[in-house]
């Protein structure tokens, strides 16, 4: 399983901004996708979660309200779609698959490289 992610960039606080996790070589048992993100000199931390069927998601408090995470299944592709950005969500965003739902939130089997999302104020 690759996992790649792409579309991070540099905005302003209160843009929009989407990230794309394209994943290769899927298998079927992997059924739940995550994304996390590190920020410099913090551990990492989880963020969104999702399963292939798009029926159940799960967001860490700070972005409720503000992130969507889907799921494209046809082009087997995961998006993260951030509103209303703020300077602390700057960090490098990870998407990290899962074959249970507990593995995605706390400790995903499949991590891709990551993408830089920077919030100037």
């Amino acid at each position: 399983v690759q996992l790649q992610a792409s579309g991070g960039g540099l905005v302003q606080a209160g843009d929009s901004l989407r990230i794309s996790c394209a994943v290769s070589g899927r298998i079927s048992s992997l059924n739940n996708m995550g994304w996390f993100r590190q920020a410099p000199g913090k551990e990492r931390e989880f963020v969104a979660a999702i399963n292939w069927s798009g029926t159940s998601m799960y967001y860490t408090d700070s972005v409720k309200g503000r992130f969507t995470i889907s799921v494209d299944n046809a082009e087997s592709t995961v998006y993260l779609q951030m509103n209303s950005l703020k300077p602390e969500d700057t960090a490098v965003y990870y998407c990290a698959a899962a074959s249970d739902w507990v593995a995605i939130v706390n400790s995903p089997h499949y991590w891709g490289r990551g993408t830089q999302v920077t919030v100037s104020s």
